[in-house]
């Protein structure tokens, strides 16, 4: 007699720190992320959260997609990330960092994470 299967292991979806939690925008956050860069990058500096002050850092055209497509969408900030062009995604990895596997996986080439986003995300 043979012993029961064991049901496969479950992968577990790499998270990028703390991008899957949900996002309130305090009052005049709206105006400093689709706003200059000056200001966004002047509250940066005083800014202790590394993910706050990456956001912040980021040049206005970045900012202003993260709030359309993430805040005002009420989309999925991994799946933002994914889409990111290389300099953007590298950026985050470097100021804000995640576990291995989603650091692993912004460094992948486009066709791989639209093929996660496809596939694990969106699927």
């Amino acid at each position: 007699m043979h012993a029961p299967a064991k049901p496969a292991a479950r992968m577990e979806r790499p998270t990028l720190a703390h991008v899957s939690d949900p996002i309130l925008l305090p009052p005049g956050a709206r105006a400093v992320l689709t706003g200059p860069d000056f200001v966004a990058r002047g509250l940066a500096a005083a800014e202790r959260d590394r993910e706050r002050r990456w956001i912040l850092r980021r040049p206005r055209a970045v900012r202003r997609s993260f709030v359309k497509d993430v805040i005002d969408k009420a989309g999925d900030q991994e799946r933002w990330m994914l889409l990111q062009d290389d300099d953007t995604r590298q950026s985050y990895v470097d100021e804000v960092g995640g576990d291995r596997q989603a650091n692993w996986l912004l460094r992948q080439p486009r066709k791989v994470r639209e093929s996660y986003v496809a596939d694990v995300i969106d699927g």
